[in-house]
């Protein structure tokens, strides 16, 4: 009889985020071409930072929504892990993206310090606040999943961050329309993209351990042997691997060890009880094991090749 690991998914409303996306994006693609043109006109760098932070969202919301997309899709004898792994992909693009976009600004604010120059303050503080408008709602949207999904999350802080630097934005623009302090724009500029910089590295961050296999930040390995190895049948365990798939996948394989030279049946009992253990224990829901009696291969927990 075949089991099946079930774990608590409900997909009775499976692409309600996938039309939240939806709706951002088109809110974002408004915003953006209104910002390019009003930076354009009113010569102020903040609003066209803006416009780029928000252009680089506009991106991040169509790799998000994409990859949602793509990992709905069946795997397939050419994909046997179908398209799991594009989120996390999607994550590590939008990162790097955020962060060269950052760094150009900061040249360009940078040059603008030492040349301040005059802004139409009207047509800044207009555009800032439909920016603000458009971004709080989009942020509303997404909120709900961005708690338990790193794609959904980096969607989620883009739009956070935008909506930020448009308020930013339209205080400069009233600063700039009352006072005349024409450098604020250059500042702001400035401080928007610090703020790129620091999200887009930690997401850099997450998301390369990710592609890059490695052990989970919640998993201690050497607890899991210890666990399994509570079992009394088990004689060690080895040759062990953590990877996660996605956010939602840990697998694990690995060499076990018996005393006995047990038969298959009684191994199916066997792992069952590992399934559990390192289930419950450390949330790691694929397990494959290679069962071993007498084999002569490498001990050590982590091989080396």
């Amino acid at each position: 009889m075949a089991h099946h690991h079930h774990h608590g998914h409900s997909h009775a409303h499976p692409d309600l985020k996938g039309r939240n996306l939806l709706i951002s994006i088109f809110l974002n693609i408004g915003i953006t071409l209104a910002q390019i043109i009003g930076g354009l006109l009113s010569g102020s760098l903040a609003l066209l930072s803006d416009a780029l932070h928000n252009f680089s969202d506009v991106i991040s919301l169509v790799i998000s929504y994409g990859a949602r997309r793509l990992g709905k899709k069946k795997a397939s004898s050419h994909k046997t892990f179908g398209y799991k792994r594009a989120e996390i992909l999607a994550a590590f693009i939008n990162a790097a993206t955020l962060m060269v976009v950052a760094i150009i600004l900061m040249k360009e604010a940078v040059e603008r310090l030492m040349d301040p120059k005059e802004i139409e303050s009207n047509l800044v503080i207009w555009l800032a606040l439909i920016a603000v408008a458009g971004n709080g709602f989009s942020v509303l949207l997404l909120k709900k999943d961005a708690d338990h999904n790193m794609n959904m999350k980096s969607a989620y802080l883009h739009l956070l961050t935008d909506m930020m630097a448009s308020v930013a934005v339209l205080i400069g623009g009233i600063l700039m329309k009352y006072f005349q302090i024409y450098w604020v724009d250059a500042i702001l500029t400035l401080i928007i993209s610090i703020y790129l910089i620091y999200m887009g590295y930690d997401l850099l961050k997450e998301s390369t351990k990710v592609l890059m296999l490695f052990t989970p930040k919640s998993v201690v390995i050497q607890d899991i042997v210890e666990s399994v190895c509570t079992i009394d049948q088990i004689k060690n365990v080895h040759h062990v691997h953590i990877w996660q798939l996605n956010e939602e996948e840990v697998h694990m394989e690995a060499h076990i060890d018996f005393k006995k030279d047990i038969r298959l049946s009684e191994f199916d009992e066997i792992l069952e009880k590992i399934e559990e253990h390192v289930y419950h224990k450390h949330g790691i829901n694929h397990v494959n094991i290679q069962p071993e009696f007498d084999k002569c291969d490498s001990k050590s927990v982590i091989v080396q090749d």
